[in-house]
């Protein structure tokens, strides 16, 4: 019989999909690396599973223990996938701007979900990064994750999502195009890739009212980048430990519209029911076009569900009021 022990098992060994509508005008072979095959619907159950597996190994998870993190909503679910086979409480603190999907399936798996204001400096004391601090020093047994500067964030990518993209190519991958958040998946694949091939070039995808780009294209962290924006999932106000930019080869930003726009193309024209950062990273790819040539390998990875975004992005009226919605034109005018 074949079966897995438990859910966490099942975590891992995603497809590959050919992209054949959106990318027409690309010279390249496209590949969509789907991760909303895992268990908790995103890449970040990679993460979550190695990064309690390292906190147990440590001591710094103990039996009974309660886990916080401050989360966008994926991580959050894959942490508390684990926290349910595991046997841990799990305290998910969560910005406003997410959507109230996220919040919702954190609450339906057992999370208990604080919520903060988005629209504060990373050290104010109602930001997500603070609350989820001071929560870990009053709660007893409580172990936060810091997901940013969590290094096992990035091995978890090096020994899972790297391998499997190469392999899945047969070595063949030219480019690997990634929304960058937390920096653990582009930098764990990105430094797996470039170790079987100098070659390869690894693309960061950020958005507007991130540091990111400027920073690695100046070394300078410009305050006057950021601002509120509507993307959920990358860009930050932050620069994580998680973020290698050694191996990160360029960064391409996406706006807002465009993000909204291409995540909702994806679904009724390519059948990928995807997240909002999915649209970023596809739109990321087509601004990159001129680097691609008829021989290229493109493997863009989409992180999470569309389910998550029902009420935003997949939304018409919300859609609307953004004034995103006159914007659905033709892949062909892109």
């Amino acid at each position: 019989m074949q079966y897995a022990n438990n859910i966490l098992e099942t975590i891992g060994n995603t497809p590959l999909v050919k992209l054949n509508h959106i990318t027409a005008n690309l010279p390249c072979l496209c590949l969509a690396k789907v991760e909303t095959f895992n268990p908790g619907n995103s890449v970040k159950d990679r993460m979550a599973i190695k990064m309690i597996e390292d906190a147990e190994k440590n001591g710094l998870l103990k039996p009974g223990g309660t886990i916080i993190e401050g989360t966008s909503g994926n991580t959050g679910m894959g942490l508390a996938l684990a926290a349910i086979v595991k046997g841990y409480k799990l305290i998910c603190v969560i910005a406003d701007k997410q959507s109230q999907e996220k919040i919702d399936i954190l609450r339906a798996v057992g999370a208990e979900v604080v919520v903060c204001p988005t629209a504060v400096q990373p050290d104010d004391p109602r930001s997500y990064y603070s609350v989820s601090k001071r929560l870990a020093q009053e709660i007893p047994n409580a172990w936060y994750v810091n997901q940013y500067d969590n290094l096992s964030n990035t091995k978890a990518h090096y020994e899972s999502t790297g391998p499997e993209i190469w392999e899945q190519t047969d070595g063949k991958i030219t480019h690997f195009v990634v929304g960058v958040g937390t920096g653990g998946t582009i930098s764990g694949i990105g430094k797996y890739l470039k170790e079987k091939n100098p070659n390869i070039k690894i693309w960061g995808v950020d958005t507007y009212g991130s540091v990111f780009k400027k920073y690695h294209e100046t070394g300078i962290f410009d305050e006057k980048e950021i601002y509120p924006y509507i993307t959920e999932g990358i860009g930050e106000d932050i620069l994580p430990k998680n973020v290698d930019f050694d191996v990160i080869d360029g960064f391409t930003k996406v706006t807002d519209k465009d993000a909204a726009v291409f995540t909702r193309k994806l679904a009724r024209e390519e059948g990928l029911f995807m997240g909002n950062s999915a649209g970023a990273a596809i739109k990321g790819v087509l601004q990159l076009k001129e680097h691609f040539n008829e021989n290229d390998v493109v493997v863009v990875l989409f992180h999470d569900s569309g389910t998550r975004y029902v009420g935003k992005f997949f939304n018409d009226e919300w859609m609307k009021k953004q004034g995103f919605l006159e914007s659905e034109i033709s892949v062909n005018e892109k």
